[in-house]
């Protein structure tokens, strides 16, 4: 048993849940494992209006099963929070598993009151070619960091946490008034996380506390995934108006891509009806990055990395840049689609 002194707050674990019936199983099992003191902690799933067996599967554990009929992720991590009691909320999602020790690592961050949040890596669970490319990109699919920090704010997109690995304090939570319903397909948790920091609160991220998730099997299911991040990202850009960190990330890069894409179909047309002079510049666009990116992963392979990631990583990375933007796109454009 751990002794008296060690920092060991109530903790409250929240897991929004929908139609889960393949993969819930696993995390339940995780969690009931979890050395922690087991009168310290709750574990609530809020079922979003399950079809399948998720509800029979949950009823099975000794979890508090919340019915939330509502559609939203946010919404669904809201009502966990209210119908719970714990210092600290932790979350997770209905396709991770979760290490013994998860909570410990985790919530000893928190004995430093000025921390609000801690964001840990969510790697695979399973050993597959998608899977490995979802952790191993140089933009990886959920975020993973490599050494702990502490920050006031979040400067760069690629230090939020992931929403399935992220704690808060209730307070915190409180504090700024909840997570935002209205946000959804993408950038939920980071557009909170700011808002966090932005009370006085201190992010942190923590190497040492990782989740595994079962990343999409497809690259299909890849690209809807990124598609609907893109598209979340033009929501929340409608709702903050480039007022805050990460609605202006999004706004520079579809500003970014938008440009790019112009410029790449004007030299295009050029190059073909006017002057083969033209060619440079496009290549210059196109080909000399796309060729550095490959570089760059030789340079990995050449660190006993498969030698084939060094061509495939490189295509599924623009691609996927291509799906976000365009779910960008297609979620800026929603708006008038509706009016029309």
């Amino acid at each position: 048993m751990p002794s008296e002194d060690i920092y060991e707050p109530t903790v409250s674990v929240i897991v929004p849940a929908i139609n889960a019936e393949t993969t819930i199983k696993a995390l339940l099992d995780s969690l009931t494992e979890i050395d922690y003191d087991k009168r310290k902690i709750e574990i609530i799933v809020v079922d979003g209006g399950s079809k399948d067996r998720t509800r029979d599967i949950v009823r099975q554990y000794p979890v508090n099963l919340v019915l939330e009929e509502k559609r939203g992720l946010n919404l669904a991590r809201n009502t966990g929070v209210k119908k719970s009691g714990g210092t600290i909320v932790l979350f997770t999602d209905s396709d991770c598993v979760v290490p013994k020790d998860w909570i410990r690592i985790t919530v000893k961050n928190f004995e430093d009151p000025e921390v609000g949040c801690v964001g840990g890596s969510a790697l695979r669970y399973e050993d597959t070619f998608l899977s490995r490319y979802a952790d191993e990109s140089f933009v990886p699919v959920l975020r993973r960091f490599n050494r702990r920090e502490v920050l006031d704010n979040v400067e760069l997109f690629w230090r939020y946490p992931a929403g399935c690995n992220m704690a808060l304090r209730r307070s915190a939570i409180e504090k700024v008034n909840w997570f935002d319903e209205g946000v959804h397909y993408g950038f939920d948790e980071d557009e909170l996380v700011e808002r966090v920091c932005n009370a006085g609160y201190k992010l942190v991220l923590d190497p040492d506390s990782v989740i595994k998730h079962q990343h999409r099997t497809t690259l299909k299911h890849l690209l809807k995934q990124t598609f609907n991040y893109g598209r979340g990202g033009a929501l929340l850009l409608r709702k903050k108006k480039a007022k805050d960190r990460i609605s202006r990330w999004i706004l520079t890069n579809l500003m970014l891509f938008t440009g790019w894409t112009v410029m790449t179909a004007s030299l295009s047309f050029l190059s073909v009806n006017a002057n083969s002079l033209f060619l440079l510049p496009l290549s210059l666009i196109t080909v000399v990055p796309f060729s550095l990116l490959i570089l760059s992963y030789v340079y990995k392979a050449s660190e006993g990395k498969a030698h084939f990631t060094a061509i495939a990583y490189p295509f599924i990375d623009v691609i996927r840049l291509w799906a976000f933007c365009l779910g960008g796109v297609y979620g800026s454009l929603e708006p008038l689609k509706r009016k029309t």
